[in-house]
């Protein structure tokens, strides 16, 4: 199973949940995704994350993207999974305050507002350390225009990277790792 994780302002209608449902389907593992709208509240993201984890029959990966990343970092350790983070916010509360006051969904259109609240919320999630730097596998590319790709690298030290010259933060090159991904997770030979 993987639970994939997507980033602020994102959602499942994005390019890498789409198509890493697509390549699933493909495979015939269609029903082995876990991908949902996540609320605007990091409390409520975890309370429907820590649901999908408790209903897995087995322990699931978690793919986070963004801020996802964020969230799937957190949830690793809690729970002692794996996790795949692309171009992950290790800076979340930081990086996440210049967005206060209304936003705007990128694919359903829905308008929120993000409050310094919601900033104290991600503020709890974070991981001082990494307990087990070998459950994770950080995918960065150096082109990423919205977040210092040197964050993650730092942050997830000790820790499997790949790192790739140029992209940008959407991780141009995220259909080239699909099969990866999957083989890390454990679910294709």
């Amino acid at each position: 199973m993987i639970l994939y994780l997507h980033g602020f302002r994102s959602g499942p209608q994005s390019w890498k949940a789409r198509s890493l449902a697509a390549r699933m389907a493909e495979l015939g593992l269609g029903d082995r995704l876990w991908c949902e709208q996540l609320p605007v509240s990091a409390r409520a993201t975890m309370a429907l994350a820590e649901a999908a984890i408790a209903a897995s029959p087995r322990p699931p990966t978690l793919v986070g993207s963004s801020l996802g990343g964020y969230y799937a970092t957190y949830l690793a350790e809690k729970h002692g999974l794996r996790a795949v983070v692309v171009n992950p916010a290790v800076l979340a509360p930081l990086s996440l305050s210049a967005y206060l006051g209304p936003q705007t969904h990128l694919y359903t259109g829905e308008t929120f507002d993000f409050t310094p609240a919601h900033i104290d919320e991600l503020r709890a999630l974070d991981v001082p350390a990494l307990s087990h730097p070998e459950h994770f596998w950080l995918l960065a590319e150096t082109g990423d225009e919205v977040l210092d790709y040197r964050h993650a690298v730092a942050r997830y030290a000790g820790c499997r990277q790949t790192v790739l010259d140029g992209g940008d933060h959407s991780f141009t090159r995220w259909d080239a790792y699909l099969d990866p991904i999957l083989r890390f997770a454990g679910l294709i030979p």
